[in-house]
């Protein structure tokens, strides 16, 4: 089977919204490919004294808004059309939540998985100083994505700071607090998400005080969506699922048992006073919220006509195909779209920014604060924009953000 081009189907989106805002060809031309690409040769002494040489990216796609950002991620099967295609996503992204960044991405071809942490720091620090020509607090700002973490942000802002000969917290984001990372990182997806749930309820008229909700994915941003939704709204969590299968009582699982059960055991299946239920029935049940937590693609053509939630969340990137999506917006589904549903991480990173710049930092209920407001203003612009229109949730997500983008390269004198 071909695997679709990432990078293609992000072009396609980029067209459908073109139309709509009756963009001029060139513009659209300008916004059809990143702005600046850097391949590295990554040469890295490995334990055994051989010297492998691994391959890296970094991507910038367009900076009209302000300096770049996105992630690194360290995956055997890394691309550039996929950097590509994450890049300018983090350009909507950015651009949706209405912070003032643009969008990027990088990648190195490697497997952590096989490599001790020696290695590992080793490759961190060599491609860290291989794109540093192009990185910097006010150039691009990468962050922790697949198979990253805040240890190799650690690495990478040391790294970063023996070459400038001066602390350079603000390099990246998503370091440990030790070295300037922000509180209220942990959570942010899932909260940012959730601050967008509660506006889509209030603009559907669901009350969600004891409303059902089920949860596919049951990681990190899961479990927090999990326990967020009880402390926040009283929502009664009636499922959830990991990769080896999911659990179901409709009068409520206890998140935090539903976590110590999986750290005990390493998965949500066989809890007590629950029934088994498979990843594919979880997104049918009759709920309030659904959110795909964990795979893409996984509402397509053949089972979106099944779906009997009242609100689909995307926590996860890329849940539901283009095929899915026009049936659920016919069928009254009211989707919130991956880059605007999880966007809360980027926003937070962004805050993290900024208490970098001015070496302040700010307590949790300022960070929680600031982000609720950041999440409800996209939420409103997006569905505005969707009412306007009448477009779907994720084509006005991306016609937001590509007005202001347009808006931003127009007011530089780009265009």
């Amino acid at each position: 089977m071909t695997l679709e081009n990432p990078f293609e189907n992000s072009r396609k989106q980029l067209a459908k919204c073109a139309d709509i805002l009756g963009l001029d060809e060139s513009v659209h031309e300008m916004l059809r490919h990143p702005m600046r690409e850097l391949r590295v040769t990554l040469p890295v002494r490995m334990d055994d004294g051989t010297i492998k040489v691994f391959e890296g990216f970094r991507i910038q796609y367009n900076d009209a808004r302000g300096p770049t950002k996105g992630g690194i991620r360290f995956h055997p099967e890394e691309n550039i059309d996929t950097v590509r295609a994450l890049a300018a996503w983090m350009t909507w992204k950015c651009a949706v939540v209405d912070i003032p960044l643009g969008g990027g991405k990088g990648g190195v071809i490697c497997n952590p998985k096989e490599m001790s942490e020696g290695e590992l720091e080793r490759l961190s620090r060599k491609y860290i100083s291989s794109i540093a020509q192009i990185i910097g607090p006010r150039k691009d700002i990468p962050a922790p994505d697949v198979y990253t973490n805040p240890k190799i942000m650690a690495w990478m802002v040391d790294e970063f700071s023996k070459i400038s000969s001066f602390n350079q917290p603000g390099v990246v984001t998503g370091k440990p607090l030790t070295m300037g990372g922000s509180l209220g990182r942990g959570d942010a997806t899932a909260r940012g998400g959730l601050y967008t749930v509660r506006e889509a309820a209030k603009v559907l008229g669901i009350d969600l005080k004891d409303a059902k909700i089920a949860i596919q994915g049951f990681g990190n941003a899961g479990y927090y969506a999990a326990k967020l939704a009880t402390e926040m709204f009283g929502s009664k969590i009636v499922a959830i699922s990991d990769s080896r299968g999911g659990v179901m009582n409709m009068d409520g699982i206890d998140p935090e048992a539903a976590n110590q059960y999986k750290a005990k055991t390493g998965s949500v299946t066989g809890m007590p006073n629950t029934t088994p239920i498979s990843n594919e029935a979880i997104l049918e049940l009759n709920v309030e919220v659904l959110i795909p937590a964990a795979l893409e693609n996984v509402i397509t053509e053949k089972n979106a006509h099944k779906i009997n939630a009242k609100i689909v969340a995307e926590l996860a990137n890329g849940p539901t195909t283009p095929a899915a999506d026009e049936i659920l917006f016919q069928r009254g589904i009211h989707v919130i779209p991956d880059f605007l549903c999880n966007a809360g991480g980027v926003t937070v990173s962004y805050f993290e920014m900024v208490q970098n710049f001015y070496m302040y930092y700010w307590s949790e209920i300022r960070v929680h604060t600031r982000l609720d407001r950041k999440m409800t203003d996209a939420y409103k612009a997006v569905y505005s924009a969707s009412q306007k229109y009448n477009i779907d949730m994720r084509t006005a997500a991306y016609v937001v953000s590509i007005e202001r983008v347009v808006t931003a390269m127009k007011d530089r004198g780009w265009i």
